[in-house]
């Protein structure tokens, strides 16, 4: 698995973004939104399925999407297993959920390694960014 977060890792270059404001977590989940705008779920969709940016489709199965891998769990049905506080804690840093999993932390600055000193204290999401995938992916209601 730590093989698997680090080709992830190494595959999606973060921006350079501000450092990310303060987030509380309770539970498994982020309740309040990272901004005071609401998340966009077509630019969501467009930074899930863009390589550059999210790079979900390199683990996930994406809807509607070609399937790249099968690591993680399918995205289809998200919007009906999680609530968006859940699904926002996985997308800003899912090893508070799960430590060893595979996935990059988006949004979490603090505590990684191999990280190029360029992007060191940046995340490889804005928090807007960050809301807008929250926003698509509560969108994906139905079936797991």
């Amino acid at each position: 698995m730590r093989l698997l977060a680090g080709v992830a890792a190494a595959l999606i270059v973060p921006a350079v973004f501000a450092q990310p404001a303060a987030f509380e977590a309770v539970g498994d989940a982020i309740p309040e939104p990272l901004t005071a705008e609401p998340g966009d779920a077509a630019r969501g969709r467009s930074i899930v399925v863009n390589r550059d940016q999210g790079g979900c489709t390199l683990c996930h199965e994406v809807p509607g999407e070609t399937r790249f891998g099968d690591i993680a769990p399918s995205l289809a049905g998200a919007g009906t297993r999680l609530s968006t506080g859940q699904l926002r804690l996985r997308v800003a840093d899912s090893s508070r959920v799960s430590p060893d999993t595979p996935m990059p932390a988006y949004y979490r600055t603090e505590g990684l390694t191999q990280v190029a000193a360029a992007y060191r204290g940046k995340p490889v999401l804005s928090a807007q960014q960050v809301e807008d995938v929250v926003a698509w992916l509560a969108t994906l209601k139905g079936p797991r």
